[in-house]
């Protein structure tokens, strides 16, 4: 069974094939996913890598837990579900903020 594992604390830099180079020596890879912002297209220096097997994230995590990659000590652990976002927008409630000055009048 895979295991998907949160790699954090990742240059802005770092790129899919230097990843897979190293994670490659700890298992079988069956995806990676390195986040980037939606609206400017850069990196968010995080990812996630699914390794195949969980023999394979158990030693990914081992391995590279600390390991420095473009003078970044990695944070590497299993990744946790996915938070469900509401389908409110995050800015709701304040629609009706009124700044002191509009009290006055």
């Amino acid at each position: 069974m895979s295991k998907k594992l949160y790699v954090g604390n990742l240059s802005y830099t770092t790129t899919e094939s230097q990843l897979r180079e190293h994670f490659s020596k700890a298992g079988d890879i069956a995806s990676i996913a390195l986040i980037t912002d939606r609206e400017t297209g850069r990196p968010k220096g995080f990812g996630f890598i699914e390794m195949t097997t969980d023999e394979g994230a158990k030693e990914a995590i081992k391995r590279f837990n600390g390991f420095s990659l473009d003078n970044r000590a990695l944070t590497v652990n299993e990744a946790r579900p996915r938070e469900e976002r509401s389908s409110s927008s995050s800015m709701s409630g304040f629609g009706n903020y009124r700044n002191n000055s509009d009290r006055n009048r």
